[in-house]
């Protein structure tokens, strides 16, 4: 149990469900999917293929910060000696082929060749953060591109982006994750409000672009048959109370900067992830699917009591 454990902490479990919630929002808003049925096979690949990815980036990130670990975090699993670096090296090298043979197999089932492109990007962007990019000056940028990838995982899959719009999405949620990343970087340290308060503008940038989708699909042709009945101006306000209740712990972490105000902040960003995913599909696609992507975030609650998310 103590060995299986740490491996649960080295991969963050709790965050895979916000990938997963990625893929599937991706599907669905190029979908406009309605009512509930079962997703088909492509979907499913391309699932396995964000989980996969997703959990070599976490295992990678502590194989190539193990010195750095040994000082800031030496309780991780290791550093603390629970886990070998060389068994969490060739796991992580297997999740990235196996993410990317997953890509591979939902380009052939769907017919969408872009698929296995997208999952090659999101493989390579993976390594290049964890192995050169993090410590750098680019590395919040190369974090928001792998979630950005991740969102256009599950459009490809299902022909898209169909809209020009569309691409709002994932360049909004990848500079949201930018800014998280960027603010998690005072996470075991000292805090430079400076610093947090550029992330937190990022932050903020990034659900601005997100929420512009939505507000340019309502006024396109066919553009959702779900805000065509006057709800636009109750989402935009629903959008601007999620995103205001997120960035309000960035502002408390800036005004009092501690590292613990810092972490809290980031384990609820990461966590509304979920969330802001879908109420993006409730403008896409209306209720049902919306809620059906916010079960991810008992996922993630759950996981959240076994190992911690950041």
């Amino acid at each position: 149990m103590p060995s299986l454990i740490a491996w649960l902490k080295l991969l963050r479990i709790p965050n895979h469900a916000t990938a997963v919630a990625d893929v599937l929002a991706g599907w669905l808003v190029v979908t406009g999917a309605r009512e509930i049925a079962p997703l088909p096979a492509e979907f499913w690949c391309v699932a396995v293929s964000s989980i996969c990815l997703y959990g070599a980036g976490m295992v990678l990130n502590d194989v190539y910060d193990l010195e750095v670990d040994r000082e800031e975090r030496p309780e991780r699993p290791l550093p603390s000696g629970l886990l070998r670096p060389a068994s969490a090296a060739a796991f992580g090298g297997c999740l990235l082929v196996a993410g990317v043979a997953a890509a591979i197999a939902a380009a052939v089932i769907s017919g969408h060749p872009a698929v296995a492109a997208v999952g090659v990007l999101l493989a390579a962007a993976v390594w290049l953060y964890d192995r050169h990019a993090k410590p750098t000056a680019a590395g919040p940028a190369v974090m928001g591109s792998c979630r950005a990838l991740n969102w256009l995982l599950g459009m490809t899959a299902a022909g898209g982006p169909v809209a020009t719009h569309q691409w709002l999405i994932p360049v909004g949620m990848g500079l949201y994750v930018a800014g998280i990343t960027l603010f998690s970087r005072d996470e075991a340290g000292e805090p430079k409000p400076g610093r947090l308060l550029l992330a937190t503008l990022v932050m903020l940038v990034g659900l601005a672009t997100a929420g512009l989708q939505t507000w340019l699909m309502a006024r396109s042709a066919g553009g959702g048959a779900w805000l065509a009945a006057g709800r636009l101006q109750p989402w935009l306000a629903l959008w601007a109370i999620l995103s205001g209740s997120i960035l309000l712990r960035n502002v408390l972490a800036i005004v009092d900067p501690s590292p613990e105000r810092v972490r809290i902040a980031v384990g609820n960003a990461i966590m509304s992830i979920i969330t802001l995913d879908a109420v993006l599909v409730l403008a896409a696609c209306g209720e049902a699917w919306a809620i059906v992507v916010l079960m991810l975030l008992a996922v993630f609650l759950f996981g959240r009591r076994i190992v911690p998310p950041t």
